[in-house]
Protein backbone atom coordinates (compact mmCIF):
# COMPACT_ATOMS: atom_id res chain seq x y z
CA UNK A 1 0.00 0.00 0.00
CA UNK A 2 1.31 4.02 -0.76
CA UNK A 3 1.80 5.53 2.01
CA UNK A 4 0.44 9.47 1.70
CA UNK A 5 1.42 12.64 3.86
CA UNK A 6 -0.32 13.13 7.11
CA UNK A 7 -2.49 16.01 7.58
CA UNK A 8 -3.72 16.27 4.63
CA UNK A 9 -7.26 15.36 5.23
CA UNK A 10 -9.89 16.09 7.90
CA UNK A 11 -9.63 14.15 11.32
CA UNK A 12 -11.92 11.54 12.79
CA UNK A 13 -13.58 13.78 14.79
CA UNK A 14 -14.00 16.57 12.43
CA UNK A 15 -15.65 13.81 10.26
CA UNK A 16 -17.74 12.90 12.97
CA UNK A 17 -18.56 16.77 13.90
CA UNK A 18 -19.85 17.38 10.35
CA UNK A 19 -21.60 13.65 10.04
CA UNK A 20 -25.25 14.39 9.24
CA UNK A 21 -26.14 11.03 10.32
CA UNK A 22 -23.58 10.74 13.50
CA UNK A 23 -26.79 11.05 15.60
CA UNK A 24 -28.07 7.85 14.15
CA UNK A 25 -25.62 6.07 16.57
CA UNK A 26 -26.78 6.32 19.60
CA UNK A 27 -30.28 4.96 18.32
CA UNK A 28 -28.36 1.14 18.82
CA UNK A 29 -27.82 -0.80 21.59
CA UNK A 30 -23.72 -0.81 22.88
CA UNK A 31 -22.99 1.95 20.40
CA UNK A 32 -20.75 3.63 23.25
CA UNK A 33 -19.92 0.04 25.48
CA UNK A 34 -16.66 0.89 26.54
CA UNK A 35 -15.91 -2.63 26.67
CA UNK A 36 -16.20 -2.85 22.67
CA UNK A 37 -13.32 -0.50 20.95
CA UNK A 38 -14.14 -0.64 17.90
CA UNK A 39 -17.19 -3.03 16.39
CA UNK A 40 -16.30 -3.53 12.58
CA UNK A 41 -17.86 -6.58 11.37
CA UNK A 42 -21.81 -5.19 10.81
CA UNK A 43 -21.57 -6.72 7.58
CA UNK A 44 -22.00 -9.98 9.26
CA UNK A 45 -24.20 -9.46 12.21
CA UNK A 46 -25.62 -5.46 12.95
CA UNK A 47 -26.30 -4.24 16.09
CA UNK A 48 -29.42 -4.36 17.81
CA UNK A 49 -31.61 -1.24 17.00
CA UNK A 50 -32.49 0.28 20.64
CA UNK A 51 -36.46 0.09 20.00
CA UNK A 52 -35.99 -3.62 19.59
CA UNK A 53 -36.31 -4.97 23.44
CA UNK A 54 -40.01 -2.73 23.65
CA UNK A 55 -40.85 -3.66 20.58
CA UNK A 56 -40.54 -7.31 21.46
CA UNK A 57 -41.73 -6.91 25.02
CA UNK A 58 -44.83 -5.00 22.92
CA UNK A 59 -45.48 -8.05 20.18
CA UNK A 60 -45.41 -10.76 22.62
CA UNK A 61 -47.84 -9.10 25.61
CA UNK A 62 -50.08 -8.01 23.01
CA UNK A 63 -50.75 -9.68 19.35
CA UNK A 64 -49.14 -12.65 20.88
CA UNK A 65 -49.86 -12.73 24.38
CA UNK A 66 -53.36 -10.91 24.18
CA UNK A 67 -55.01 -11.84 21.21
CA UNK A 68 -53.36 -15.18 20.85
CA UNK A 69 -54.36 -17.29 17.63
CA UNK A 70 -56.60 -14.54 16.09
CA UNK A 71 -53.33 -12.83 15.35
CA UNK A 72 -53.07 -14.53 12.44
CA UNK A 73 -56.19 -13.79 10.81
CA UNK A 74 -55.47 -9.86 11.76
CA UNK A 75 -52.66 -9.70 10.51
CA UNK A 76 -49.45 -12.20 10.69
CA UNK A 77 -50.62 -14.08 7.52
CA UNK A 78 -49.83 -10.99 5.77
CA UNK A 79 -46.25 -10.11 7.03
CA UNK A 80 -44.42 -11.94 4.67
CA UNK A 81 -45.44 -9.63 2.04
CA UNK A 82 -46.24 -6.19 4.15
CA UNK A 83 -42.56 -6.41 5.40
CA UNK A 84 -41.54 -7.56 2.10
CA UNK A 85 -42.96 -4.95 0.64
CA UNK A 86 -41.62 -2.01 2.95
CA UNK A 87 -38.21 -3.59 2.28
CA UNK A 88 -38.57 -3.21 -1.71
CA UNK A 89 -39.63 0.53 -1.46
CA UNK A 90 -36.96 1.47 1.27
CA UNK A 91 -33.88 -0.29 0.15
CA UNK A 92 -34.21 -2.88 -2.92
CA UNK A 93 -36.03 -0.42 -5.67
CA UNK A 94 -38.99 -2.98 -5.68
CA UNK A 95 -43.32 -2.08 -6.68
CA UNK A 96 -45.08 -3.61 -4.25
CA UNK A 97 -45.90 -7.28 -4.48
CA UNK A 98 -42.56 -8.44 -5.33
CA UNK A 99 -40.49 -9.22 -2.31
CA UNK A 100 -41.36 -11.69 0.53
CA UNK A 101 -40.02 -12.09 3.69
CA UNK A 102 -39.48 -15.65 5.29
CA UNK A 103 -36.96 -18.64 5.50
CA UNK A 104 -33.00 -18.74 5.67
CA UNK A 105 -31.17 -17.11 2.59
CA UNK A 106 -30.00 -20.70 1.24
CA UNK A 107 -33.04 -21.96 1.32
CA UNK A 108 -34.83 -19.06 -0.49
CA UNK A 109 -32.17 -18.72 -2.81
CA UNK A 110 -32.35 -22.29 -3.37
CA UNK A 111 -36.24 -21.97 -4.42
CA UNK A 112 -35.07 -19.30 -6.76
CA UNK A 113 -32.31 -21.39 -8.48
CA UNK A 114 -34.17 -24.46 -8.99
CA UNK A 115 -37.33 -21.84 -10.11
CA UNK A 116 -34.91 -20.22 -12.51
CA UNK A 117 -34.03 -23.65 -13.66
CA UNK A 118 -37.42 -24.96 -14.54
CA UNK A 119 -37.99 -21.41 -16.04
CA UNK A 120 -35.65 -22.42 -18.88
CA UNK A 121 -36.00 -26.00 -19.46
CA UNK A 122 -34.09 -26.01 -22.82
CA UNK A 123 -31.17 -24.70 -21.86
CA UNK A 124 -28.29 -26.99 -20.13
CA UNK A 125 -25.59 -24.18 -18.47
CA UNK A 126 -25.76 -22.02 -15.50
CA UNK A 127 -22.98 -19.27 -14.35
CA UNK A 128 -21.33 -18.45 -11.48
CA UNK A 129 -18.01 -17.08 -10.19
CA UNK A 130 -15.50 -18.43 -8.36
CA UNK A 131 -15.18 -15.95 -5.59
CA UNK A 132 -18.91 -15.64 -5.00
CA UNK A 133 -19.52 -16.39 -1.86
CA UNK A 134 -19.25 -20.54 -0.69
CA UNK A 135 -23.03 -21.13 0.21
CA UNK A 136 -24.12 -19.79 -3.46
CA UNK A 137 -21.46 -21.81 -5.24
CA UNK A 138 -22.42 -25.10 -3.19
CA UNK A 139 -26.50 -24.57 -4.09
CA UNK A 140 -25.68 -24.03 -7.66
CA UNK A 141 -23.56 -26.89 -7.79
CA UNK A 142 -26.34 -29.09 -6.09
CA UNK A 143 -28.95 -27.52 -7.96
CA UNK A 144 -26.99 -28.33 -11.83
CA UNK A 145 -26.21 -31.81 -10.54
CA UNK A 146 -30.41 -32.37 -9.59
CA UNK A 147 -31.50 -30.64 -13.08
CA UNK A 148 -28.42 -32.70 -15.11
CA UNK A 149 -26.86 -28.97 -15.69
CA UNK A 150 -23.61 -28.11 -16.87
CA UNK A 151 -21.87 -25.18 -14.71
CA UNK A 152 -19.62 -22.47 -16.06
CA UNK A 153 -17.33 -20.92 -14.37
CA UNK A 154 -16.64 -16.94 -14.32
CA UNK A 155 -12.86 -15.87 -13.32
CA UNK A 156 -12.92 -12.04 -12.07
CA UNK A 157 -10.64 -10.29 -10.26
CA UNK A 158 -10.55 -11.24 -6.83
CA UNK A 159 -9.45 -8.37 -5.60
CA UNK A 160 -12.58 -6.91 -7.78
CA UNK A 161 -15.42 -8.62 -9.04
CA UNK A 162 -17.19 -9.46 -11.82
CA UNK A 163 -17.57 -7.20 -14.99
CA UNK A 164 -19.39 -7.62 -18.13
CA UNK A 165 -15.79 -8.58 -19.83
CA UNK A 166 -15.94 -11.28 -17.58
CA UNK A 167 -18.80 -12.46 -17.47
CA UNK A 168 -19.69 -12.09 -21.47
CA UNK A 169 -17.17 -14.76 -22.45
CA UNK A 170 -19.18 -17.38 -20.10
CA UNK A 171 -23.07 -16.68 -21.85
CA UNK A 172 -24.53 -18.23 -24.80
CA UNK A 173 -27.86 -19.86 -26.03
CA UNK A 174 -27.73 -22.73 -23.80
CA UNK A 175 -27.47 -20.83 -20.89
CA UNK A 176 -30.43 -20.84 -18.02
CA UNK A 177 -29.31 -18.52 -15.50
CA UNK A 178 -26.33 -16.70 -14.05
CA UNK A 179 -25.72 -16.35 -10.10
CA UNK A 180 -24.25 -12.82 -9.19
CA UNK A 181 -23.59 -11.06 -6.01
CA UNK A 182 -24.26 -7.22 -5.96
CA UNK A 183 -21.34 -6.99 -3.70
CA UNK A 184 -18.32 -9.33 -3.55
CA UNK A 185 -18.36 -10.59 0.27
CA UNK A 186 -14.26 -10.72 0.28
CA UNK A 187 -13.42 -7.88 -1.92
CA UNK A 188 -16.46 -5.62 -1.64
CA UNK A 189 -16.70 -4.56 -5.28
CA UNK A 190 -20.09 -3.37 -6.60
CA UNK A 191 -21.44 -4.74 -9.63
CA UNK A 192 -22.89 -2.84 -11.95
CA UNK A 193 -26.73 -4.16 -11.77
CA UNK A 194 -27.96 -3.07 -14.55
CA UNK A 195 -25.52 -3.53 -16.96
CA UNK A 196 -24.96 -7.16 -15.70
CA UNK A 197 -28.51 -7.54 -15.98
CA UNK A 198 -28.87 -6.11 -19.51
CA UNK A 199 -26.14 -8.55 -20.74
CA UNK A 200 -27.75 -12.00 -19.42
CA UNK A 201 -30.87 -10.98 -20.76
CA UNK A 202 -29.18 -10.40 -24.08
CA UNK A 203 -27.98 -14.15 -24.09
CA UNK A 204 -31.97 -14.83 -23.38
CA UNK A 205 -31.26 -16.30 -19.92
CA UNK A 206 -32.43 -15.09 -16.09
CA UNK A 207 -29.88 -13.56 -13.45
CA UNK A 208 -30.08 -13.90 -9.62
CA UNK A 209 -28.95 -11.61 -7.91
CA UNK A 210 -27.85 -12.12 -3.75
CA UNK A 211 -28.26 -9.04 -2.11
CA UNK A 212 -27.06 -10.15 0.83
CA UNK A 213 -23.61 -7.56 1.24
CA UNK A 214 -25.47 -4.41 -0.21
CA UNK A 215 -29.22 -4.29 1.17
CA UNK A 216 -29.16 -1.54 3.93
CA UNK A 217 -25.18 0.06 2.73
CA UNK A 218 -25.30 0.04 -0.97
CA UNK A 219 -28.53 1.76 -3.32
CA UNK A 220 -30.33 -0.93 -4.89
CA UNK A 221 -32.92 -0.94 -8.13
CA UNK A 222 -34.30 -4.33 -8.88
CA UNK A 223 -37.01 -2.66 -11.11
CA UNK A 224 -35.04 -0.34 -12.67
CA UNK A 225 -32.22 -2.70 -13.46
CA UNK A 226 -34.89 -5.32 -14.79
CA UNK A 227 -33.83 -7.93 -12.34
CA UNK A 228 -35.48 -11.22 -12.53
CA UNK A 229 -34.71 -12.66 -9.23
CA UNK A 230 -33.45 -11.83 -5.68
CA UNK A 231 -32.48 -12.88 -2.54
CA UNK A 232 -30.58 -11.10 0.75
CA UNK A 233 -30.25 -11.54 4.40
CA UNK A 234 -31.45 -9.45 6.93
CA UNK A 235 -29.22 -9.87 9.85
CA UNK A 236 -26.28 -7.93 8.47
CA UNK A 237 -26.98 -3.92 7.12
CA UNK A 238 -30.84 -4.65 8.09
CA UNK A 239 -29.96 -5.41 11.58
CA UNK A 240 -32.25 -8.18 12.39
CA UNK A 241 -30.52 -10.07 14.63
CA UNK A 242 -28.40 -13.33 14.30
CA UNK A 243 -30.90 -15.72 11.65
CA UNK A 244 -33.36 -13.38 11.49
CA UNK A 245 -35.25 -13.85 8.00
CA UNK A 246 -34.10 -13.57 4.62
CA UNK A 247 -35.99 -12.37 1.45
CA UNK A 248 -36.63 -13.01 -2.22
CA UNK A 249 -38.10 -10.99 -5.06
CA UNK A 250 -39.16 -12.23 -7.98
CA UNK A 251 -40.60 -9.30 -10.87
CA UNK A 252 -44.02 -9.21 -11.53
CA UNK A 253 -44.33 -10.69 -14.77
CA UNK A 254 -42.17 -13.71 -13.95
CA UNK A 255 -44.80 -14.53 -11.14
CA UNK A 256 -47.15 -16.13 -12.96
CA UNK A 257 -45.40 -19.03 -14.62
CA UNK A 258 -42.97 -19.15 -11.64
CA UNK A 259 -42.70 -22.63 -9.71
CA UNK A 260 -40.52 -22.86 -6.81
CA UNK A 261 -40.13 -26.23 -5.81
CA UNK A 262 -40.79 -26.67 -2.05
CA UNK A 263 -44.48 -26.98 -1.84
CA UNK A 264 -46.29 -26.16 1.43
CA UNK A 265 -49.35 -25.06 2.74
CA UNK A 266 -48.38 -21.10 3.27
CA UNK A 267 -47.64 -20.95 -0.09
CA UNK A 268 -51.25 -22.47 -1.00
CA UNK A 269 -53.67 -20.49 -2.91
CA UNK A 270 -56.07 -21.50 0.19
CA UNK A 271 -53.78 -22.33 2.82
CA UNK A 272 -56.65 -23.66 5.38
CA UNK A 273 -58.75 -25.49 2.51
CA UNK A 274 -56.34 -28.40 3.09
CA UNK A 275 -57.20 -29.91 0.10
CA UNK A 276 -55.72 -32.75 -1.71
CA UNK A 277 -53.46 -31.12 -4.48
CA UNK A 278 -51.15 -28.05 -4.51
CA UNK A 279 -52.47 -24.50 -6.57
CA UNK A 280 -49.78 -22.08 -6.12
CA UNK A 281 -50.62 -19.05 -4.46
CA UNK A 282 -51.10 -15.78 -7.33
CA UNK A 283 -48.34 -13.32 -6.90
CA UNK A 284 -45.49 -13.34 -4.47
CA UNK A 285 -46.93 -15.78 -1.44
CA UNK A 286 -46.33 -18.83 -3.89
CA UNK A 287 -42.34 -18.34 -2.82
CA UNK A 288 -43.76 -19.30 0.89
CA UNK A 289 -43.18 -22.73 1.70
CA UNK A 290 -44.18 -23.04 6.17
CA UNK A 291 -45.53 -20.70 8.72
CA UNK A 292 -43.35 -17.69 8.40
CA UNK A 293 -41.45 -16.48 11.49
CA UNK A 294 -43.50 -13.62 12.24
CA UNK A 295 -41.47 -12.62 15.69
CA UNK A 296 -38.60 -12.75 14.10
CA UNK A 297 -39.18 -10.13 11.62
CA UNK A 298 -39.85 -7.61 14.36
CA UNK A 299 -36.58 -6.21 14.65
CA UNK A 300 -35.76 -6.08 10.83
CA UNK A 301 -38.83 -3.49 10.98
CA UNK A 302 -36.92 -1.45 13.76
CA UNK A 303 -34.17 -1.05 11.22
CA UNK A 304 -36.31 -0.22 8.30
CA UNK A 305 -37.57 3.02 10.24
CA UNK A 306 -34.51 4.07 10.76
CA UNK A 307 -33.27 3.72 6.76
CA UNK A 308 -36.21 5.33 5.36
CA UNK A 309 -35.77 8.41 8.23
CA UNK A 310 -32.40 8.65 6.92
CA UNK A 311 -33.11 7.85 3.50
CA UNK A 312 -30.85 5.32 1.88
CA UNK A 313 -29.04 7.94 -0.36
CA UNK A 314 -27.59 9.63 2.87
CA UNK A 315 -26.75 5.93 3.73
CA UNK A 316 -24.59 5.05 1.11
CA UNK A 317 -23.09 8.50 1.20
CA UNK A 318 -22.04 7.52 4.51
CA UNK A 319 -20.40 4.19 3.59
CA UNK A 320 -18.47 5.45 0.92
CA UNK A 321 -16.82 8.30 3.81
CA UNK A 322 -16.45 5.80 5.98
CA UNK A 323 -14.49 3.03 4.17
CA UNK A 324 -12.44 6.09 2.47
CA UNK A 325 -11.48 7.03 6.23
CA UNK A 326 -10.58 3.41 6.87
CA UNK A 327 -8.51 2.81 3.68
CA UNK A 328 -6.78 6.25 4.40
CA UNK A 329 -6.06 5.06 7.60
CA UNK A 330 -4.59 1.71 6.55
CA UNK A 331 -2.38 3.58 3.75
CA UNK A 332 -1.03 5.82 6.52
CA UNK A 333 -0.52 3.32 9.67
CA UNK A 334 -0.42 -0.22 8.27
CA UNK A 335 2.01 -0.17 5.08
CA UNK A 336 5.09 -0.05 6.95
CA UNK A 337 3.86 -3.98 7.46
CA UNK A 338 2.89 -4.31 3.87
CA UNK A 339 -0.72 -4.46 4.07
CA UNK A 340 -2.01 -4.88 1.16
CA UNK A 341 -5.40 -3.37 -0.35
CA UNK A 342 -7.45 -6.53 -1.61
CA UNK A 343 -10.37 -3.83 -2.30
CA UNK A 344 -11.28 -1.26 -4.72
CA UNK A 345 -9.62 2.31 -4.34
CA UNK A 346 -12.14 4.26 -5.51
CA UNK A 347 -14.73 4.39 -3.01
CA UNK A 348 -17.79 4.15 -5.35
CA UNK A 349 -16.82 0.95 -6.64
CA UNK A 350 -16.67 -0.61 -3.11
CA UNK A 351 -20.15 -1.70 -0.71
CA UNK A 352 -19.48 -0.76 3.27
CA UNK A 353 -16.81 -3.10 4.10
CA UNK A 354 -13.09 -3.58 3.48
CA UNK A 355 -10.84 -6.02 2.70
CA UNK A 356 -7.18 -5.53 3.68
CA UNK A 357 -4.45 -8.38 3.62
CA UNK A 358 -1.51 -9.89 5.69
CA UNK A 359 0.01 -13.42 6.19
CA UNK A 360 -0.10 -12.83 10.41
CA UNK A 361 -4.28 -11.18 10.03
CA UNK A 362 -5.32 -14.70 11.47
CA UNK A 363 -3.36 -14.37 14.54
CA UNK A 364 -3.97 -10.65 14.94
CA UNK A 365 -8.13 -11.08 14.55
CA UNK A 366 -8.35 -13.22 17.28
CA UNK A 367 -5.74 -10.84 19.59
CA UNK A 368 -7.70 -7.70 18.61
CA UNK A 369 -11.45 -9.68 19.90
CA UNK A 370 -9.82 -10.15 23.07
CA UNK A 371 -9.33 -6.10 23.02
CA UNK A 372 -12.59 -5.53 22.28
CA UNK A 373 -11.92 -5.06 18.64
CA UNK A 374 -14.03 -6.85 16.38
CA UNK A 375 -13.28 -7.37 12.40
CA UNK A 376 -13.13 -10.41 11.37
CA UNK A 377 -10.78 -12.71 9.39
CA UNK A 378 -11.10 -14.43 5.79
CA UNK A 379 -9.13 -16.98 4.92
CA UNK A 380 -6.00 -17.19 3.29
CA UNK A 381 -4.93 -14.03 4.65
CA UNK A 382 -7.86 -11.49 4.98
CA UNK A 383 -9.09 -8.78 7.09
CA UNK A 384 -12.41 -7.72 6.89
CA UNK A 385 -13.37 -4.07 8.49
CA UNK A 386 -17.45 -3.83 8.21
CA UNK A 387 -18.63 -0.39 8.61
CA UNK A 388 -22.35 -0.22 8.90
CA UNK A 389 -23.48 3.50 8.04
CA UNK A 390 -25.63 4.32 10.59
CA UNK A 391 -23.94 2.96 14.00
CA UNK A 392 -20.42 3.21 13.09
CA UNK A 393 -18.40 6.34 13.39
CA UNK A 394 -15.26 7.47 11.81
CA UNK A 395 -13.14 7.71 15.29
CA UNK A 396 -14.60 4.04 15.99
CA UNK A 397 -12.60 3.08 12.58
CA UNK A 398 -9.65 5.10 13.56
CA UNK A 399 -9.31 3.40 16.78
CA UNK A 400 -9.82 0.39 15.01
CA UNK A 401 -6.60 0.55 12.50
CA UNK A 402 -4.82 1.95 14.99
CA UNK A 403 -5.52 -1.86 17.48
CA UNK A 404 -4.39 -3.57 14.03
CA UNK A 405 -1.25 -1.69 13.62
CA UNK A 406 -0.67 -2.22 17.63
CA UNK A 407 -1.50 -5.99 17.24
CA UNK A 408 0.94 -6.21 14.03
CA UNK A 409 3.59 -5.04 15.45
CA UNK A 410 3.63 -7.04 18.48
CA UNK A 411 3.21 -9.84 16.36
CA UNK A 412 5.84 -9.56 13.46
CA UNK A 413 8.40 -8.43 16.86
CA UNK A 414 7.95 -11.47 18.52
CA UNK A 415 8.11 -13.61 15.29
CA UNK A 416 11.38 -11.71 14.60
CA UNK A 417 10.00 -9.97 11.20
CA UNK A 418 10.03 -6.32 12.27
CA UNK A 419 7.99 -3.81 10.00
CA UNK A 420 9.75 -2.83 6.39
CA UNK A 421 11.56 0.28 6.04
Amino acid sequence: MSGRPAGTRPSSAELDARDPLAAYRSRFLGADDPAVVAYLDGNSLGRPVATVPARLAEFVEGAWGDRLIRSWDESWMDEPTRVGDRLGRVVLGAAPGQVVVGDSTSVLLYKLLRAAAAARPDRREVVVDRDNFPTDRYLLEGVAGECGLTVRWVEADPDGGVTADDLAPALGPDTAFVLLSHVAFRSGHVADGAALTALVHDAGALVVWDLSHSAGSVEVALDAWGADLAVGCTYKYLNGGPGSPAFAYVRADLLPDLQQPLWGWMGHADPFAMGPGYEPAPGIRRMLTGTPPVLAMQPLQAMLDLIEEAGMAAVRAKAMALTEHAVALADERLATYDVRLASPRDPAQRGAHVMLEHPAFREVTALLWQRGVVPDFRPPAGLRVGLSPLSTSFAEVERGVDAVADALAEITASSGRGPSS
